[in-house]
């Protein structure tokens, strides 16, 4: 622990922290419970899109296993751009999936299966989701790091910095207060120093 100057400005600086600290910290541990409840939001949305998502791709699988064709769909899908934007959650931006566009990808009616058009669609669905999925993966990492620090920071005000700035302050008032002991009992001394210099004089001033 650094040093601290026993002093009544000292005192004043120390005491202004830990109203700083003592008014702050409620706000960080709201912080700590919105981030919270927002992690488990995003992971209950995860798995319910990884779960969606897989149904999809069995279901596609199996589908086209029964006609038995030996096409590619991928051939067939082009992104065209991703859409996204971000909303703000306990201070903090976390991006937000809005959609995907595809390209129109032209092919020939005759020589591919007949199946290919609705394949197309459902691929683009998976895609869709698959997406969405990447995105609500970098919200929990983004939400991970956040909580970490903010759990830090709670940790470093309620066993740190608090105690810490209590302690000076308890320190600082023990001087000072011995100081303001020291300074009444030399008052008394020289108080009484001066009355026994005064008796002395009167005393020699007698006949």
């Amino acid at each position: 622990m650094a040093k601290i100057k026993l002093s009544k400005n000292e005192l004043k600086r120390q005491k202004d922290s830990l109203q700083r600290l003592l008014r702050y910290l409620p706000t960080l541990v709201l912080k700590k419970r919105q981030l919270q409840a927002e992690r488990r939001r995003v992971e209950l949305l995860l798995e319910e899109k990884e779960t969606a998502l897989r149904q999809r791709v069995e279901a596609l699988s199996s589908w086209v296993g029964v006609f038995g064709d030996d096409f590619d769909l991928r051939t067939l899908l082009k992104i065209r751009a991703v859409y996204g934007g971000s909303v703000n959650v306990a201070g903090i931006d976390l991006p937000v999936f809005e959609g995907m566009d595809f390209e129109d990808v032209r092919y020939d009616l005759f020589l591919t299966p007949l199946w290919v058009d609705r394949a197309i669609e459902f691929v683009r669905v998976i895609a869709s989701i698959d997406a969405e999925i990447a995105v609500l993966k970098r919200q929990l990492e983004i939400v991970a790091a956040e909580l970490l620090a903010t759990s830090q920071r709670i940790n470093l005000f309620e066993k740190v910095k608090i105690p810490e700035a209590r302690n000076n302050i308890r320190i600082i008032q023990i001087h000072l207060g011995d100081l303001q002991i020291a300074a009444v009992v030399r008052g008394k001394i020289s108080k009484n120093k001066l009355t026994e210099r005064a008796a002395a004089v009167a005393g020699e001033e007698r006949p």
